[in-house]
């Protein structure tokens, strides 16, 4: 229940939950409850997605989404970290930690709110096409609207910093071009341990072989659907 109490802090009382962050209050609890919630909803919500096609794949879905979001933020944070050092911040690398892990907190309740309507389109439809594109959209709903939460934080953890008027300006494109980053390495990373829906004319398999990306993948399904053209 106290993580369930943090993650209502952070969507109801936001700006305490980032003063405390940045006051160092209880950090180690608040990464603890952001992760295994974290690591709980995204697991859900994979095991929505790989349903589509199989037992098998709802299972691997379920265990790959985490590792997806969770190696992104290994990767990513000390870049974060160091740009932020560079222009001034004193935030320490726990507290850059907990800022993501609140962003990706954010993001994983609002994919477990929006499995209803995934499995409602799941259990309605079946292109498959359809289905994937669905679930890039509500990715890319739930990750702009926890980097507003990452953005948010970062104000206001850094607001009584003594350096907080040198290198604001530096800092915001700091974080403009991590965001950036952040979303080519996600999206390689997704793509590297596909699939997580799975197409229903192949069978399971745990990974997918290299070749081609995201994008030219995601053409073509919008091709597919709409018919103007299709990627091969």
């Amino acid at each position: 229940m106290k993580d369930l109490a943090v993650i209502e802090t952070i969507l109801r009382n936001r700006d305490i939950f980032f003063s405390e962050i940045r006051d160092g209050i209880e950090l180690p609890q608040k990464l603890r409850a952001m992760f295994l919630s974290s690591l709980a909803f995204f697991a859900l919500y994979g095991a929505v997605m790989g349903s589509s096609h199989s037992f098998w794949q709802a299972l691997s879905s379920a265990v790959k989404l985490p590792i997806l979001f969770l190696a992104t933020l290994l990767i990513c944070a000390p870049t974060l970290y160091f740009f932020n050092v560079l222009y001034g911040s004193n935030q320490n690398l726990t507290q850059n930690v907990a800022l993501i892990l609140t962003a990706l907190t954010v993001t994983a309740v609002l994919l477990l709110s929006f499995a209803p309507i995934s499995l409602f389109f799941l259990l309605t439809t079946s292109q498959y096409q359809f289905f994937k594109l669905l679930n890039v959209a509500i990715f890319a709903i739930s990750g702009v609207i926890g980097v507003y939460f990452l953005g948010q934080g970062m104000r206001i953890v850094s607001a009584n910093a003594a350096v907080a008027e040198v290198g604001t300006q530096a800092r915001v494109w700091v974080l403009r071009l991590w965001i950036v980053v952040y979303a080519f390495v996600g999206s390689q990373m997704a793509w590297t341990i596909r699939p997580f829906i799975g197409a229903p004319s192949m069978k399971f398999e745990l990974f997918r072989q290299l070749g081609g990306n995201f994008y030219t993948n995601i053409l073509a399904s919008l091709g597919e659907i709409f018919g103007f053209f299709i990627v091969r």
